[in-house]
């Protein structure tokens, strides 16, 4: 197992990119032979390009990928250049699991049932602020300009940049380049800035590429925020994916590989505003100017980053409250009555979604936890490392617009017969629950101190046995860490399960988006609260059992 393990992380990881990419590429340029397309033709790009109002869903997903991917590492840039090392930031650290279990669509449910024209904010500050007897008539979810969407997913990337900016600061000794620089008569802000962030941010470039991927073709929170009239592309790619006329699948493949191209475009662009960031920077810290005043910047970024995760945890509490809320009637700022009948009503709809979710979940996250821990096991004995190649290969289902390969893939399943299967939704999110799984656990894993191994070894065991009763306990905490992680991941996931699912195995994130049409935040509240809970009870399950395994053992209890 040991070793083809890194074979088998490859297969996992660049095997469906590869194939779906292929098997997206065809009906694009044509040959569907199931569908009557024989030969080569252009008539698909053709099609595509006469749909109404293309461009503008195009700049609409480009537009989100950038902006989202800016204010969200421009956020974390500043307020870790301001608070490192401060009580403030040490607070904020212990947030970024909770944070980071919230699913997308949870998320954006919550941050629609806030900011809606009837939402919360509203009814707290009405009539008595506004004098609204009744909601507003405003435009502000599916605004055409995608900003409710863009909100949405800065609340949740500027908890994912945060953790990969703490990962990689241990490497880059950002207190003594500080210190140097603050000796000078720079400000904290600014010594961080122009000398330890230029480090941080090459560690976490690819990191940055992905929200970029992940903004720029997301369909879940598009769904639930976005503009509708049009919709961006990537959503408008799956309604071509379902549509009645099957004609419309050439439509769509040619509309993966267009989204592929803006992703592209994206970096591109973003590449470019790198060059010109570190132009500015260096300029700046040329011109000899200190930025010791950096009182306010520092207060406005700590405000910001508490606005983020405020409107996550107060979002998933109006949903929680929405869920058990009898009469609410606007602008009352709680429920006249709580009461349990929407539960009771839903729990039948509710009981085979939820199954769905837990065992996909489990077993995705199970298979990728054995292969992580196995690549990494391997790794430690041979002493050899992948190297950046490695990581490219991690991040390269994150970076890789779902929507461009997902569909090929699911057409590749279909051809060799196990399309729509159960197993064949696990593979999906195996392929996207390995690469958070592997950069959750890797750290931990490499930080162990190999003289408990060979104290172990001189006392005749042997690599096997010191895995199974030394290394894999005083590191089971991280594992089981790690394993809620994945299982969160696989918990959010949307578009694998529709696409490779086809409909036939619902989980409640896949039913908590079709919801989002039907406009009942009753019932919205109920399944977006199972999909909130439910990595909440992962990361629970990851403290509580070393806990209690190692009740009568401290010191393993403090290891792990």
């Amino acid at each position: 197992m040991l070793r083809i393990a890194p074979a088998i992380a490859i297969a996992i990881l660049v095997g469906p990119i590869l194939f779906g990419l292929a098997a997206t590429i065809l009906p694009a340029a044509g040959v569907f032979p199931a569908l009557g397309g024989e030969a080569l033709s252009l008539e698909p790009a053709r099609r595509l390009l006469a749909q109404p109002g293309l461009w503008r869903s195009c700049a609409i997903s480009l537009a989100t990928g950038l902006i989202t991917t800016a204010i969200s590492l421009t956020l974390v840039m500043t307020f870790v250049a301001g608070w490192s090392n401060t009580r403030l930031f040490g607070s904020l650290q212990h947030l970024v699991s909770p944070l980071l279990s919230v699913p997308h669509a949870a998320a954006a449910f919550g941050l629609a049932f806030l900011i809606a024209p009837s939402g919360w904010i509203m009814r707290l500050v009405s009539p008595e602020l506004t004098g609204f007897a009744s909601p507003p008539d405003w435009l502000i979810l599916h605004d055409p300009l995608g900003l409710a969407m863009i909100a949405g997913l800065v609340v949740k990337e500027v908890p994912f940049l945060f953790l990969v900016t703490l990962s990689a600061m241990p490497q880059t000794l950002p207190r003594r380049y500080s210190q140097a620089a603050m000796s000078l008569g720079y400000g904290k802000t600014a010594a961080f800035i122009f000398v330890v962030w230029p480090r941080i941010y090459r560690q976490i470039r690819l990191a940055v590429f992905a929200v970029i991927a992940y903004a720029s073709s997301v369909v879940d929170v598009a769904l639930i925020l976005g503009p509708t009239n049009p919709a961006p592309l990537a959503v408008r790619v799956l309604g071509w994916m379902h549509d009645p006329d099957l004609s419309m699948r050439f439509d769509a493949s040619a509309g993966a590989l267009l989204q592929l191209a803006l992703t592209l475009l994206a970096f591109a662009i973003w590449l470019v505003l790198e060059r010109l960031f570190g132009a500015i920077r260096d300029g700046l810290a040329m011109s000899g100017l200190r930025f010791r005043a950096d009182r306010a910047l520092r207060a406005a970024a700590a405000a910001l980053i508490a606005v983020c995760a405020t409107a996550v945890f107060l979002g998933l509490t109006i949903l929680a409250l929405w869920s058990v809320a009898g009469l609410w009637p606007f602008a009352d700022a709680l429920p006249s009555q709580l009461t349990m009948r929407t539960w009771q009503r839903q729990i039948g709809n509710l009981a085979g979604p939820f199954w769905t979710t837990v065992s996909v979940g489990l077993a995705a996250t199970a298979i990728s936890l054995v292969v992580a821990l196995a690549c990494l096991e391997r790794e430690a004995r041979t002493g050899r490392a992948g190297g950046s190649w490695a990581i490219m290969l991690l991040y390269l289902p994150l970076i890789v617009p779902q929507v461009s390969f997902v569909f090929g893939l699911q057409l590749l399943l279909l051809s060799v017969g196990v399309g729509a299967s159960w197993l064949a939704v696990v593979f999906a999110h195996v392929i996207f629950v390995l690469p958070y799984l592997f950069l959750s656990i890797a750290d931990p894993w490499r930080a162990w101190d190999h003289r408990f191994g060979q104290v172990a070894g001189a006392a005749g065991s042997g690599p096997d046995r010191i895995f199974w009763r030394i290394r894999l306990p005083m590191l089971l905490r991280s594992a089981l860490v790690a394993a809620a992680v994945g299982f969160a991941v696989s918990v959010g996931q949307y578009l694998p399960t529709v696409l490779i699912g086809a409909g036939r195995w619902p989980t409640v994130t896949t039913e908590a988006v079709a919801l989002a049409a039907g406009g009942d935040r009753r019932v919205i509240g109920v399944f977006a609260f199972i999909q909130m809970v439910l990595p909440f009870v992962g990361f629970a399950l990851a403290a509580a059992i070393p806990a209690i395994i190692f009740a009568n053992r401290r010191d393993l209890r403090a290891a792990a």
